[in-house]
């Protein structure tokens, strides 16, 4: 073994493994003595596009990479024509499999092609006992692909004659790479030198060290793996393909080559399945290598374990998405941001709960990871205070990472008419309602742009912010300013792919009331509308935990505007179609 270079990975060992005929270069990384992961690339890339996650899987484990033959620095067979079976390319990984871990098995992972061989070596009995796990991101197995055409087309129904044609159209590249010569003269020439401004325009792909010069040889010399093996699975599919290993499928949302439709019998073959979804694009190795890197090194981890394949703690209806992402939720001591923290933690997310309420803050974490979060914590913080956010923002990112998804919920109560609310009273609730929220995203939202992996910000409204009252004025006014707020940070960061979502929750049972202050009466008669008012929400008993249900699913979908509760929705509908009526009612005497 060697020292070697692999771009952008300072200390990487190099070494070179032959098997049929074929050099394969071979990288590696971290401590050998800890478990192996073995990182497969797809088409048309080389080992390079694993440079993010293979150097944060470093730190934790002995991370192996290699250049697939006719790629990178491996050499390529003579002839082409079959030298890119998925039989050889079995050879292949069983030679550096044993390799760079005789005696024990490895964890795989691939993406693209590399997942898609990857398939064939956790479904091939040779293979078996060799793999200890395998992480499959935008790659499928061709047998199971084959058996879902072939499904679809001996038992048509409208749904699944639209998902055939909806990825029919997805792989329209597949087609073009099955016509001789052409698409070899195209990557040696100009596709081969703008492939990389394309990545960058269309997925976002930061060039950096990737791809490499090697670029133009590796796609003409990868054409062959489709030549090789589509026609051939898809019209003969294996129907004993089924996974001797754990499988942890992680799904891009956003993938232009490959339908979500294609995972939907997965269990089927993969008995042992961990789902996993990312709202981006193709190439998550680049863009997402945070997330990924967490994914796979939480799925070997519980895999290393000995035993019975371990199920995730998450059982939330999102905890495809939410796994293992930290989320920060202010106002998390009770109400909405508790139930908030909770829903989160159901689905295996990291949460920071934060409140002013230091003993809340710590209980609404302690119950999170009962729920089901690997980590929570507790941060005593008020949200109107600039200086102490910022210093919970650099905490955050120093000791728990950088924030996926932000909540900012705190919030508080003000009612009275605008003549008897003083200047004070004006400062403290847009100190809170307004600042607190600018504070969170300014500080989070920087963290989040600067990362360039995403994320997400939820700012919680109100109906207010659309639906005018003679008795809310300062609040009102708060919120509305939070909506504004929202689309137009919806608008900065859609092109860093941040979505920001304003929630208009209506009349919510929780403790707002009963600590929201009214401007203008003596401390008596506010107590006194405190309790009806807490008496009247009470019979509305619209609970927290819906709006907490909204939230999550506002940005699974990454919605807008998110009215929760029915009246919230009508004064929506409105404040759009029919705002006079609107007015006329905010001049209403309120029941109090």
């Amino acid at each position: 073994m060697s020292k070697g270079i692999i771009k952008g990975v300072e200390d990487a060992r190099e070494r070179w493994v032959r098997t049929g005929g074929i050099e394969l270069c071979v990288a590696e990384l971290g401590d050998p003595d800890r478990p192996t992961v073995l990182l497969v690339h797809g088409y048309p890339d080389s080992k390079e596009v694993w440079t993010e996650v293979a150097a944060r899987l470093a730190e934790r484990f002995h991370v192996v990479l290699y250049d697939v033959r006719g790629h990178g620095r491996s050499s390529a067979p003579v002839p082409l024509r079959g030298g890119f079976t998925l039989e050889k390319l079995t050879d292949d990984f069983l030679a550096v499999a044993d390799a760079v871990s005789p005696d024990e098995p490895v964890h795989l992972v691939g993406h693209d092609w590399g997942s898609v061989q990857s398939w064939e070596f956790v479904t091939v009995p040779r293979a078996e006992g060799r793999i200890a796990s395998f992480t499959s991101i935008s790659g499928p197995s061709l047998d199971h692909f084959g058996q879902w055409i072939k499904k679809r087309m001996s038992r048509p129904t409208p749904r699944r004659t639209a998902q055939l044609l909806g990825q029919g159209a997805k792989s329209w590249y597949v087609y073009l790479l099955h016509t001789p010569v052409l698409p070899e003269l195209a990557w040696r020439g100009p596709l081969g030198k703008r492939w990389p401004k394309i990545l960058e325009r269309a997925e976002k792909v930061p060039s950096g060290d990737y791809p490499t010069a090697s670029l133009p040889s590796d796609a003409a010399h990868g054409a062959w793996l489709y030549r090789d093996n589509v026609r051939s699975r898809l019209r003969r599919p294996r129907t004993d393909a089924y996974a001797h290993a754990p499988v942890q499928l992680i799904t891009p949302t956003g993938d232009a080559f490959l339908s979500e439709h294609l995972y939907d019998e997965l269990e089927h073959w993969a008995p042992q399945l961990t789902r996993r979804t990312l709202p981006a694009k193709h190439w998550v190795p680049r863009t997402r290598p945070d997330q990924v890197a967490a994914w796979i090194g939480d799925f070997v981890t519980a895999n290393e374990s000995p035993g019975p394949a371990p199920q995730t703690a998450a059982t939330g209806a999102y905890a495809d998405r939410f796994s293992g992402r930290l989320v920060l939720v202010t106002g998390a001591a009770s109400g909405i941001g508790r139930a908030t923290a909770f829903a989160f933690a159901e689905s295996g997310a990291r949460v920071v709960a934060v409140d002013r309420d230091a003993e809340g803050a710590a209980r609404t974490a302690e119950m999170s990871r009962l729920i089901g979060s690997p980590d929570a914590w507790g941060e005593a913080v008020d949200v109107s205070d600039e200086q102490a956010m910022e210093k919970l923002a650099e905490k955050v990112a120093a000791e728990y990472g950088t924030v996926d998804i932000l909540v900012n919920n705190a919030g508080i109560g003000l009612s009275g008419s605008f003549l008897d609310t003083t200047s004070e009273d004006w400062k403290q609730v847009l100190d809170v309602n307004l600042w607190g929220v600018i504070h969170g995203c300014r500080l989070f939202g920087k963290q989040m742009a600067d990362r360039g992996q995403g994320g997400h910000i939820v700012n919680t409204a109100s109906a207010a912010a659309y639906q005018p009252s003679k008795a809310l004025p300062a609040y009102s006014t708060s919120k509305a300013a939070v909506l504004m707020l929202s689309e137009c940070l919806r608008a900065e960061l859609a092109g860093q792919d941040i979505g920001v979502t304003a929630i208009c929750p209506g009349l919510v049972n929780t403790n707002i009331t009963s600590t929201a202050r009214f401007a203008g009466v003596s401390a008596e008669e506010e107590k006194r509308r405190q309790k009806k008012s807490s008496r009247l929400y009470g019979l509305r008993n619209y609970p927290p935990e819906k709006v907490a249900e909204a939230i999550l699913s506002a940005v699974v979908n990454n919605r807008a505007v998110v009215p929760v509760t029915p009246e919230a929705r009508g004064a929506r509908f409105m404040s759009r179609f029919a705002p006079r009526a609107l007015r006329a009612v905010a001049r209403m005497e309120p029941p109090l």
